[in-house]
């Protein structure tokens, strides 16, 4: 496998380190197993040795990012080949190349069935890598890259120069002279006299996401493990998904602003929200994170960008909707939050809130979803790394996740129903337990409401002629997809504008007026 020299300057020039990146994917042997198995798979649809299948998928990766494939496949490609010609699997590959182990005690973890000949243990006393080979195999692995949580995840900036000037804020002067608020409309209206801000924008508002992985809409593309539909374009969006920590916030349920490449369609709040007032053009911020939670959301909350005195209100949506009834361990009740906690989290969350939100804002609590539902409609489907050969399950790939102890969520990923209901018991108790905080607190700069995941999307999505599995992601099998976050914004919308019309805000008649005199605004 000679390695270009281009490439060779670049991977000289690139970061590596591990990085987390969700779904497990910074665990070895799950990155390993998903590598191989789409090597193996690349040379059977194009009927090519794993040599070619190899430099495809490299070939396939962006430019700046083919180094670390390059070298990979030169410390790993002759066995990788070896064992595939011999018709051994993904585990088996990767466990004979040490990047897969079996703790004492522990079973040993693997996503295919074994194969039919002896693989284990004779085997792997028959493969030894050198102690050079191994230690330059340790000093590769995915690129790292810093989280840039730019304007996908908040409205963007217009004078990065000036802190004075950002989305959401009240106007300065009215923006006679400039747009200090970046939502695209500024000056004075020739006729009259009257600066645009003060004559169109009297009730303008943000939003404002406080979520987990769902709110910042994990997705890993199919394509990148879908043999038949892989190509360089499929991979295009790989530096982007990467520096975004695989999530997809641009077209997300509450804050998605731009049409979806990933499937589906774009429907959020905050398009709704600047639909009814073109004043709250790129007010919106995405504060969710992977694994966020009732209990490190009010750390997270830190980024919160709102000043009580000199910016407008804001609509807050809380919605951690699963973690804190799901984590991998294998005493998976013993660490979910309880009731008595989840109550001191969220009004820690709330107190603060009260001090950062100006007077005016809203705030709507989330209840958790009832996750049977990925079993119920996935466990017997093919994953699509499973599609082509009729040979991985959803339940299959749960299994191995949990045999990892890295399963997102081992209380409703497995097949024992007694533990799926159990897990949904506790995420309705702490439901009502933000119901109850609805119902009874009261804030000094904000109204607070409740309501329930809206799972009725599923209803919906069987009237359009869907399969309630299509509102899962493939990949991971746990999280909202495109369409499931869609549809969400639909049911949020007609609940608060059917029960709190207040919170929206009226629609503002100066619409068309905005429209014909700043165009797009500027933007996204």
């Amino acid at each position: 496998y000679k390695i270009p020299e281009k490439v060779l300057h670049i991977s000289r020039n690139t970061s590596l380190c591990k990085e987390q990146m969700g779904f497990s994917l910074a665990h070895p042997q799950i990155r390993c197993v998903l590598v191989v198995s789409v090597i193996e798979q690349l040379a059977q649809w194009h009927n090519s040795t794993v040599k070619a299948a190899m430099e495809r998928l490299c070939s396939y990766i962006p430019e700046k990012l083919q180094g670390f494939c390059y070298i990979l496949a030169e410390l790993y490609g002759p066995h990788i080949a070896e064992l595939i010609d011999r018709e051994m699997n993904a585990d088996v590959v990767c466990h004979s190349l040490k990047l897969c182990k079996q703790d004492p005690g522990q079973p040993l973890c693997h996503l295919y069935s074994p194969p039919k000949v002896s693989w284990f243990p004779p085997f792997f006393q028959s493969y030894r890598l050198s102690a050079a080979v191994t230690m330059a195999i340790l000093s590769v692995c995915f690129p790292g890259f810093q989280t840039l949580r730019g304007y996908h995840w908040r409205g963007r900036d217009c004078d990065d120069r000036n802190n004075t000037v950002y989305p959401g804020r009240r106007p300065d002067n009215w923006d006679e002279e400039r747009d200090s608020n970046c939502n695209g409309i500024w000056g004075v209206d020739p006729k009259d006299g009257i600066p645009y801000e003060k004559k169109f924008c009297a009730d303008s508002q943000g939003v404002v996401l406080l979520g987990d992985s769902a709110g910042a809409h994990f997705h890993i593309p199919p394509e990148w493990m879908t043999v038949s539909q892989m190509s360089a374009k499929s991979f295009a969006n790989l530096p982007m998904a990467f520096t975004n920590e695989l999530d997809w916030p641009q077209f997300s349920e509450i804050t998605g602003f731009l049409n979806s490449t990933i499937g589906g369609w774009t429907d959020s709040l905050y398009l709704r929200l600047r639909s009814r007032n073109r004043c709250n053009h790129r007010d919106l911020q995405n504060i969710s994170k992977n694994g966020g939670s009732s209990g490190n959301l009010p750390r997270l909350l830190k980024s919160l960008a709102r000043n009580q005195l000199l910016d407008n209100p804001a609509i807050v949506i809380y919605a951690t909707i699963g973690n804190d009834v799901c984590n991998g361990n294998n005493d998976t009740l013993a660490y979910m939050t309880t009731p008595k906690e989840m109550l001191s989290n969220v009004m820690q969350a709330l107190r603060y809130l009260d001090t950062r939100l100006p007077n005016g804002s809203h705030v709507i609590l989330t209840g958790l979803v009832d996750g049977r539902f990925l079993w119920d409609n996935l466990h017997d489907r093919y994953h699509p790394l499973g599609q082509l050969n009729r040979d991985i399950t959803y339940s299959q790939l749960y299994s191995f996740l949990d045999c990892l102890q890295v399963s997102p969520c081992m209380g409703w990923m497995t097949p024992n129903e007694t533990l799926r209901n159990l897990t949904s018991e506790r995420a309705l108790q702490l439901s009502n337990v933000l119901k109850e905080i609805a119902r009874s607190e009261k804030f000094a700069n904000f109204d607070i409401f409740y309501m329930d995941f809206p799972l009725r999307q599923t209803e919906k999505w069987r009237r359009m002629g869907g399969e309630p599995w299509q509102l899962i992601e493939p990949v991971d099998g746990f999280h909202p997809s495109q369409v499931a976050a869609a549809l969400g914004t639909s049911i949020t919308w007609q609940k608060a504008l059917q029960e709190w019309p207040q919170v929206l805000g009226k629609e503002n008649p100066f619409n068309d007026e905005i429209e014909a005199i700043f165009k797009d605004q500027g933007g996204h």
